[in-house]
């Protein structure tokens, strides 16, 4: 399996880009084609051993920056990691694209050179989060700030597909985010999407509140990008917190540390059960091809493992399944 991964992508690049890359290649068996700077992208790898290992570099002269208004710069930057990593999985040369960059490039790179799904109304990122006992997946992230009915119903059938074909969980519980749990509670975006996942035929549940959600109460998440993002964000805000504050406390006093001491390894796979790095990033659903976009900040483990996502989201055939999914509902409307 091929996978590119953008090595001009996120905070730290193309140094722990570069990093991740070499450990996905030793560890996940794959080929990982490290798109960028070339001078720059050669001389992180010399730092490590590759003998052994597939990671060859193909040369794109510009890097589209966190900074770079999305639109504008895919059109002005054609030479860019993103654009032109996008172009060798619409050729063919590989099978999935993992970028840590600009998540909004990384969407318009990928509709303009992928394109959007036959019967995709609108592409939707998600995110992958820890939860009680098995991960969930919300949906939309920040692509779609702004949502009609429709779409979010499109969103749960592309995250119940991804739940069940990548993360092997069968009839995944789907929610919609609402104010309250009851039928009636919401806005008029959430009632009236909550009518269309109602016949839907998918496994859903009803309303979940903000509270509920990282108590697995559903295992797909729909909601509207605004929503979304900001729910992520305060999750990853909240995580960080609770952790300073916990060993903030157990500094305080001689018994607390001691207590603290003896603690440490339960600590640490808390931290682990909490870390971002150990999904590595999230699929953008609804494209032409596989597409994963790692945090900013990703670290080397964490690029590791947004390629190991793309590998499995190949290996789950998740793209054709969801425009299977989509077209066997087109035809099911079209009869009815």
């Amino acid at each position: 399996m091929r996978i590119v991964l953008d090595a001009m992508g996120g905070d730290y690049a193309p140094e722990v880009v570069v990093e991740g890359g070499v450990w996905a290649a030793r560890e996940l068996e794959v080929e990982v084609i490290l798109v960028g700077q070339e001078e720059a992208v050669r001389q992180e790898l010399e730092k490590h051993d590759t003998s052994g290992l597939s990671l060859p570099i193909v040369h794109a002269s510009q890097v589209i920056e966190m900074t770079d208004k999305p639109a504008q710069a895919v059109k002005a930057k054609k030479d860019s990691s993103m654009v032109v990593g996008m172009d060798l999985v619409k050729k063919g040369e590989a099978q999935a694209f993992v970028s840590a960059g600009n998540s909004g490039g990384v969407m318009v790179a990928a509709l303009f050179r992928l394109g959007r799904m036959k019967g995709i109304q609108r592409p939707a990122l998600s995110a992958i989060l820890p939860a009680l006992k098995e991960p969930i997946c919300i949906l939309d992230v920040g692509a779609n700030t702004d949502c009609k009915p429709e779409y979010l119903l499109q969103f749960a059938i592309m995250g119940n597909v991804y739940m069940e074909r990548v993360l092997g969980i069968e009839k995944p519980r789907v929610g919609i985010v609402s104010t309250g749990e009851e039928e009636g509670k919401g806005s008029q975006l959430v009632l009236e999407a909550y009518q269309l996942l109602k016949g839907s035929g998918l496994n859903f549940i009803g309303n979940v509140e903000g509270k509920d959600v990282l108590f697995g109460l559903a295992q797909v998440v729909v909601t509207d990008g605004f929503t979304g993002n900001v729910m992520v964000k305060l999750t990853e805000g909240a995580a960080g917190l609770l952790g300073e504050v916990i060993e903030e406390e157990i500094k305080r006093s001689p018994l607390t540390a001691l207590g603290g001491l003896l603690a440490k390894p339960a600590f640490r796979r808390v931290k682990k059960r909490l870390d971002y790095s150990e999904y590595g990033g999230a699929p953008l659903l609804g494209v032409n091809g596989v597409v994963i976009v790692g945090h900013g900040r990703s670290n080397a483990k964490a690029i590791k493992n947004a390629v190991r996502m793309a590998k499995q989201t190949v290996e789950g055939g998740m793209t054709e399944a969801i425009k299977g999914e989509i077209e066997r509902r087109v035809e099911g409307e079209r009869r009815g």
